[in-house]
């Protein structure tokens, strides 16, 4: 049986953990889920703001700074205490404070009749190298779907509002990864707007999400119009993802109906085949926001830090679900996986974090994942069950390439029945998507200096003799990367 947050920080308490570390900027909840705990204990509390106050009205009981505050605790009397710093993460890197917590710590785990826990409650992750030995970081659960529900349904009855089962259901599902203080804010101004709460509110809520997220600044937020028709070929991918759709479209239902909520898709193939491109269309086909992971942007310099800001990325990427979250060239964001030393050792922490969610997430995060070469990802990665599905995007065949050049062309206004498309094809074996982008662009470029301004078969064969292809210029580790494909259970796209 999962324990609540309560009776999972009661634990931590009991089995005497020194240093609990709470990483939220919602001190109420804070508070109440220390007391909930509290069996007895005096509270101290001390914050940056008022120094020494009292924890249940917060009023000041005296000016001392940390070093003093603390030293008011640091005896050898037998105590039952809970001592809880908030905001102090700026001086967690002075040498007095650190050793003075180190004291505390040490004569609750070897002192028979002291019993402190010291609760950093900051907004900011950080860990001195003294005390990550002595640290446990605890996260407050967010709310659960029917934690949602009741909050809803609360807010409802304050305002007499009537809320039939379906919009309580799509609202909630929207809701998914939102502490329970936003979700009474976006509330708030859904019914300061509107005068009332329904299904329509899903949309001001993914405006709310995008906030969340331009204020991380670990995640990119990517708008595209992208969408399947832009996509020259891969129909079985492309019927997958249309039969996802309906689910993403009614995860309220869904979820009621008893579906398990997808967890992603890995895409593995050639390059410019159509990966990337499928990822954005894939966004607009679910109606969600999409969401791009640079595992560059969460390297810190900290003990710890590069791993708070995955889970701060992970805990946004979940506040904004539904949504889909893309991570371009999986094999270079996590290169260096199983070496030692410095850079290889975090990223091996990171990847097993990143596994650890992929595999037991139940948020509607749906993770696209693309990569070039197959052959520098991690194993784990092709292992079923980290992702709903594996495929493989080859070259495109004769009739792929030939809806691609239609599509190139229609895009910019310059497709004609004149043009033969059966000579294209002939002289295009082995191009890729991108390829065949590129020799479109080129020839409309050259139409338009030319003196009659058309775009003409003979003009397109001109580019596509001007052009080498990716089978060309790739050749011997397209050989080696047919080779690798062969060995797994990829499903093909084209």
């Amino acid at each position: 049986m999962e324990l609540n947050a309560t009776q999972k920080l009661a634990s931590y308490i009991d089995a005497l953990r020194p240093i609990i570390y709470i990483h939220s900027f919602d001190f109420q909840a804070v508070d109440t889920l220390i007391a909930s705990a509290r069996k007895g204990f005096d509270i101290y509390e001390y914050n940056e703001a008022n120094k020494y106050v009292d924890f249940v009205t917060k009023a000041p009981k005296n000016a001392y700074g940390l070093n003093d505050f603390l030293a008011l605790l640091d005896d050898n009397e037998a105590k039952k205490a809970f001592i809880v710093l908030k905001d102090v993460h700026h001086q967690l890197t002075n040498p007095e404070i650190i050793a003075r917590l180190k004291s505390i710590a040490l004569k609750t785990i070897y002192q028979a009749d002291v019993y402190v826990t010291v609760f950093l409650v900051n907004t900011t992750l950080v860990i001195p190298p003294e005390l990550e030995a002595m640290i446990t970081v605890f996260d407050i659960p967010l709310p659960n779907h029917a934690d949602i529900l009741a909050t809803i349904q609360d807010y409802a009855r304050g305002f007499k509002l009537a809320l039939s089962e379906t919009v309580l259901n799509e609202l909630a599902v929207s809701f998914k990864g939102l502490s329970d203080f936003e979700i009474r804010q976006i509330l708030n101004l859904a019914y300061q707007e509107s005068g009332t709460i329904d299904g329509n509110d899903k949309q001001l809520i993914l405006n709310e999400k995008e906030q969340i997220i331009k204020k991380s600044g670990l995640l990119e937020i990517i708008h595209v119009d992208a969408n399947l028709g832009s996509v020259g070929g891969l129909e079985k991918l492309k019927d997958y993802l249309t039969a996802k759709a309906k689910i993403f479209n009614h995860l309220g239902e869904a979820k009621k109906f008893g579906i398990d909520l997808p967890k992603g898709l890995l895409i593995v193939g050639m390059p410019g085949c159509g990966k990337s491109l499928t990822a954005k269309a894939t966004a607009n086909l679910f109606a969600v926001p999409l969401l791009r992971l640079d595992i560059g942007k969460l390297m810190g310099k900290y003990v710890g830090e590069s791993e708070d800001n995955l889970r701060k990325a992970i805990k946004t990427a979940e506040a904004v679900s539904p949504c889909v979250l893309w991570i371009d060239e999986l094999e270079k964001a996590f290169a260096g996986v199983g070496g030692t030393g410095g850079g290889s050792d975090i990223t091996t922490r990171l990847f097993g974090n990143f596994l650890t969610w992929l595999q037991e997430k139940e948020s509607s995060v749906y993770v696209l994942a693309t990569s070039n070469d197959v052959s520098q990802l991690p194993p784990e990665f092709l292992r079923k069950g980290r992702f709903d599905e594996l495929f493989l995007v080859e070259l495109p065949n004769a009739e792929e390439r030939r809806r691609i050049f239609e599509i190139h062309l229609k895009k910019r206004g310059k497709f004609s029945q004149a043009i033969d498309t059966i000579k294209l094809l002939k002289e295009t074996d082995g191009f890729s998507g991108a390829d065949i982008e590129a020799v479109v662009k080129e020839t409309i470029e050259a139409a338009f200096v030319s003196d009659d301004k058309t775009v003409t078969t003979e003009k397109l064969l001109e580019a596509i003799r001007e052009t080498k292809s990716i089978s060309v210029t790739l050749k011997d580790k397209i050989e080696d990367l047919k080779v690798i494909f062969k060995k797994f259970d990829f499903k093909a796209a084209n």
